[in-house]
């Protein structure tokens, strides 16, 4: 066997190696993303339930200083 009858052997493996490849890294990216949902999402609730627990922290807050602002100008108004 010479080198030219090797490389004309080779050369449909060379044209299928790019699409094969790329099938096995679509496969593989798709296990891999559709693995972590259940983790995701149990993270997202703890940061949802965080994030509503600061956001009623401000509101308090901001309420307070509403009052407080509000409290200042009426004995300044009289």
């Amino acid at each position: 066997m010479d080198i030219a009858s090797i490389g004309t052997a080779l050369l449909p493996l060379a044209f299928l190696a790019c699409p094969v490849g790329m099938i096995l890294m679509m496969v593989f990216m798709a296990k891999g993303m559709g693995g972590g949902k259940k983790d995701t999402q149990q993270a997202d609730s703890g940061e949802i339930n965080q994030l509503r627990a600061e956001h009623e922290r401000l509101a308090t807050e901001v309420e307070r200083l509403e009052r407080e602002r509000a409290g200042e100008r009426e004995p300044a108004a009289s």
